[in-house]
């Protein structure tokens, strides 16, 4: 049946034209319902627009958007729109989230539909802020016995209060060349390649720009792979794997999404048992933590054939070059039917 769906994208995370871009490609294969699109800019405002939707980047929300609030009543429920002094509430079936980063894929946007008791496509609170946090992936991975790069958190207290020991401690446990990471966030926003003490300092305090805490990886020579989940519980399936081939020295954002050399290749070309287990893997991290609906969980494959954990991600990309859906067409699962299986999941959850 035709479903009143809530498209929210845009945000106030580094990660916003990103989503843009994700939006439309999502809007654009919800032909079959009655398409509600809310863009939150920057600054946090939430704007409701009637016009066409296939060019987000392009329109003027300040001037023809219309605000807009989800109520977190579960009595009156559904979208308010503000027109002048009028507010005009309006039936929202299902919320499809697509957020990247903070303030929409951490758990917030996901908390605020639990209150206003709206079902919402992708995974819960808890499953959420878990995948976003790098620090805190890294313990379920290893309470799983899934191998993983060798690393280390600090926080931006203790990296201003005591540099030189926070510098000591990478040196000796994790070693050069390492990666240094903002613990929240994605698109590889905030990330440096380290090769010696030198650029070290530097590359914390860019890090502290977009998360008051770091994490610290040594550096894994191989593979860059990722695989889709969708699903939820036992029931969740992982996708054929993709590999990534950068363009650059690591694939950072001018990589991913302004350098057109770098590629793509779905399936990765990978023998069956390295295959199986990056699946097993997948599937395993998005259990533990309780995933629901959809996520790419990435990995790097060394020479030897071990498959060793990187990141999970619960709200993918839907760009034109995002490998979440390619994967999954590769699968056998086209995005128009993958985003019903999505909202179909969705409704379920709530019931």
């Amino acid at each position: 049946m035709a479903k009143n769906v809530l498209v929210l994208f845009g945000g106030t995370s580094p990660e916003h034209d990103i989503s843009k871009e994700s939006a439309v490609t999502v809007i654009n294969a919800l032909n079959r319902h009655t398409v509600i699109p809310v863009y939150i800019t920057q600054e946090g405002k939430w704007l409701m627009y009637d016009g066409k939707t296939n060019n987000l980047q392009g329109i003027n929300w300040e001037k023809y958007g219309t605000p807009a609030i989800l109520s977190p009543d579960r009595v009156n429920r559904g979208l308010l729109r503000i027109v002048s002094e009028k507010v005009k509430a309006m039936p929202v079936d299902v919320v499809f989230p697509v957020l990247h980063g903070l303030n929409g894929e951490d758990g917030t946007v996901q908390g605020l539909c639990e209150l206003a008791g709206i079902p919402y496509v992708g995974s819960g609170v808890a499953a959420s802020a878990v995948a976003t946090d790098k620090a805190i992936i890294k313990h379920v991975a290893k309470s799983l016995k899934i191998p993983q790069a060798e690393w280390l958190t600090f926080g931006g207290d203790e990296i201003f209060t005591d540099m030189p020991a926070v510098l000591k401690k990478i040196r000796y446990k994790v070693g050069y060349p390492c990666f240094v990471k903002p613990a929240t966030g994605g698109s590889s926003i905030g990330i440096s390649k380290v090769a010696d003490r030198s650029e070290l300092e530097e590359a914390l305090m860019h890090a502290l720009k977009y998360c008051d805490r770091v994490v610290v990886e040594k550096t894994i020579v191989g593979r860059e792979v990722e695989v889709g989940i969708l699903g939820t519980g036992i029931m969740a399936k992982a996708s054929e794997p993709g590999e990534v081939l950068s363009s650059g020295e690591f694939y950072d954002y001018e990589a991913k999404y302004e350098n057109p050399e770098s590629q793509t290749i779905v399936p990765a070309d990978l023998p069956e048992e390295t295959v199986a287990k990056i699946q097993e893997h997948a599937l395993a991290i998005f259990r533990a933590i309780g995933g629901c609906g959809m996520a790419r969980v990435d990995f790097f494959v060394e020479e030897g054939g071990r498959v060793v954990f990187n990141e999970a991600n619960t709200i993918p990309g839907f760009t034109a070059i995002s490998m979440y859906a390619k994967m999954w067409e590769k699968s056998g699962i086209p995005f128009n039917k993958l985003v019903e299986i999505l909202i179909g999941i969705a409704l379920e959850k709530s019931r």
